[in-house]
C-alpha cells in the first residue's frame, strides 16, 4: 500500500466512525460543563500516554480557549500534568492510584471527571472512575475498542467502537474541540465575557 493510500484509508476509517456516532452523550457532557462553568464547579481530566497529552491539551482549551478574559473560564485540572505528584504517588502507592488519590483530595461532589482511554481497562482509569462514583463526582469516559471496564463505571460513556488506538485518541480531541467551540459560543449564557 502506498503512503497516499494508507493516509486515505486512515481518513476514511475516521470519517466512518464519526458518521456512525451517537452524539447524545457529547451533548450531555457539553451541558454539564456549561453548568460547571456557571456554578464554578471543577472539571478533572485524566488519561495515560497519548491520552494524558490529550487531557493536558483539553484542560488548556477549557481554561483559556473558551473565554480569553482573565478569570472567566472553567476551573479545570489535568491530573497527569504534575510530574512530581504522579511519580510520588506511583512510587509510594502504585501506578494504579495516580489519578484516584489526586481526585480524592481535589474534587467535591458535583464536580465532573473526564477519563480518556483507548481500551477502558487501564487500572488507574478504572480506579479513578470508582473514586468518582464513591465521591458523587459525575464521570464521563471517552473510549475506543470495546470500552472495557470504564464503559460500565462511567456515568456517561462516550464509546467509539474502533479497534485503533490512534483513531481513539483522535476522537478524544475531536469531542473536546466540539465541546470547546460549543462552550465558547455560550460564554454570555455562562455569565462570562
Amino acid at each position: 500500500m502506498t503512503a497516499a493510500n494508507r493516509f486515505s484509508d486512515y481518513s476514511q476509517r475516521l470519517q466512518a466512525v464519526l458518521a456512525a456516532s451517537d452524539w447524545s452523550g457529547v451533548a450531555q457532557l457539553a451541558e454539564d460543563l456549561l453548568d460547571c462553568w456557571k456554578t464554578r464547579r471543577q472539571v478533572f481530566l485524566c488519561g495515560n500516554g497519548g491520552s494524558a497529552g490529550n487531557a493536558v491539551h483539553l484542560a488548556n482549551d477549557f481554561l483559556y480557549g473558551i473565554s480569553k478574559q482573565k478569570g472567566s473560564a472553567l476551573r479545570v485540572t489535568a491530573l497527569p500534568a504534575n510530574g512530581a505528584v504522579m511519580t510520588c504517588l506511583a512510587n509510594d502507592e502504585g501506578y494504579d492510584s495516580i489519578f484516584s488519590l489526586q481526585l480524592a483530595v481535589l474534587a467535591n461532589p458535583g464536580d465532573v471527571l473526564i477519563a480518556l482511554s483507548g481500551s477502558g481497562n487501564s487500572p488507574n482509569i478504572v480506579k479513578v472512575l470508582e473514586q468518582a462514583r464513591e465521591m458523587g463526582v459525575r464521570s464521563y469516559a471517552i473510549l475506543g475498542y470495546s470500552g472495557g471496564k470504564a464503559k460500565e463505571l462511567a456515568n456517561v460513556p462516550l464509546h467509539f467502537a474502533v479497534d485503533d488506538m490512534q483513531i481513539s485518541e483522535d476522537l478524544q480531541l475531536i469531542v473536546g474541540h466540539m465541546v470547546m467551540q460549543w462552550l465558547y459560543e455560550r460564554r454570555e449564557q455562562a455569565g462570562r465575557p
